[in-house]
């Protein structure tokens, strides 16, 4: 591609960060050369500089420069990967609620919400699976770590995307997680103010306490006790940083259970009955919506994460 061009963003595409877009219209375009097009002003939104977590609306205009051959081979405007029977009966089954304007679901453990390099299969690329003959594709208006199961609201058309987003600006969300660690904290509630920063080099997405990170702060409660072996806590995220819950139970000195990224050889327990799973569950989602209406959704645990805390002897109560 040798020439400028101007590509209207799709009802498809919103909320779509710019670098996620990049991905699906140019998916051969390295993402070192995309910062650098940024950087460098060659890459606008709507006449504007941009950077690659700017969230796009439909009908916006971006930029895109000359670009090297093999980089602009795809068409713009790939279509996704074709959505499997099995995909389609998974995720249905998934569905916790469903309305004109939202759906959850009760994410699988193990599944991206998008895509990364040499990930293919993703929740984003078979969200059609749950369109529900619905005239629009449902939209993701946030995300869990591949490895966490449990609540994720989708939008099921533009207008409920933007109200959804704007109720987890506004913090009119509020998250509520279930783990199990290893180790009890010295206290049996308590709040952790702890800013956290990324780490530099090639640690991977990995976040560590730094005071000129950013802010990060997590409510949490002992639900239940195993001795001193392991704890199954109940966790509030008051922001919304990443890795945030893992990083702050680790920093507790009490790892999630299966977090060897966190908690290395500390995050796991002897005992047959126990996976090798990362042991943190998004149990909940209370949402305030358009006119005074409350929304929550609640998830039951994964077979794994009922099999662990029945091992070690929790009492799973229905109301908590």
């Amino acid at each position: 591609m040798s020439r400028v061009q101007t590509i209207a963003v799709t009802p498809d595409e919103a909320d779509l960060r710019l670098d996620r877009w990049f991905k699906r219209r140019f998916p051969e375009l390295a993402h070192g050369r995309l910062e650098k097009l940024l950087r460098t002003g060659q890459i606008r939104v709507e006449g504007r500089r941009a950077r690659s977590n700017t969230r796009l609306e439909p009908g916006q205009h971006v930029r895109v420069p000359p670009l090297g051959d093999s980089e602009a081979a795809a068409r713009p405007g790939r279509p996704q990967p074709a959505v499997t029977e099995r995909d389609i009966r998974v995720l249905q089954a998934a569905v916790l609620y469903k309305d004109d304007d939202v759906l959850a679901i009760n994410k699988p453990a193990g599944l991206a919400v998008q895509g990364g390099t040499g990930l293919d299969r993703h929740l984003d690329a078979m969200l059609d699976a749950l369109r529900f003959e619905a005239a629009e594709r449902p939209r993701l208006v946030h995300r869990l770590d591949r490895n966490t199961s449990g609540v994720l609201l989708l939008a099921r058309h533009v207008r409920a995307a933007a109200e959804l987003a704007e109720a987890f600006r506004r913090k009119d969300c509020h998250k509520l997680y279930w783990a199990v660690v290893a180790g009890v904290p010295r206290q049996d509630s308590g709040r952790i103010d702890l800013a956290l920063a990324k780490l530099p080099g090639r640690a991977g997405e990995r976040m560590a306490p730094d005071e000129e990170g950013k802010t990060a702060v997590t409510e949490y409660r002992v639900l239940d006790r195993a001795g001193k072996q392991a704890a199954w806590l109940e966790l509030r995220p008051l922001t919304g940083r990443t890795h945030q819950l893992r990083a702050h139970c680790a920093a507790l000195g009490t790892p999630i259970l299966g977090d060897r990224k966190y908690g290395g050889e500390a995050a796991s327990l002897r005992g047959g009955e126990i996976a090798r799973r990362l042991h943190l569950h998004a149990r909940s989602i209370e949402l305030a919506r358009a006119g005074g209406r409350m929304l929550r959704v609640t998830a039951p645990p994964p077979p794994y994460l009922t099999v662990t805390l029945a091992f070690l002897g929790f009492a799973v109560e229905r109301d908590r």
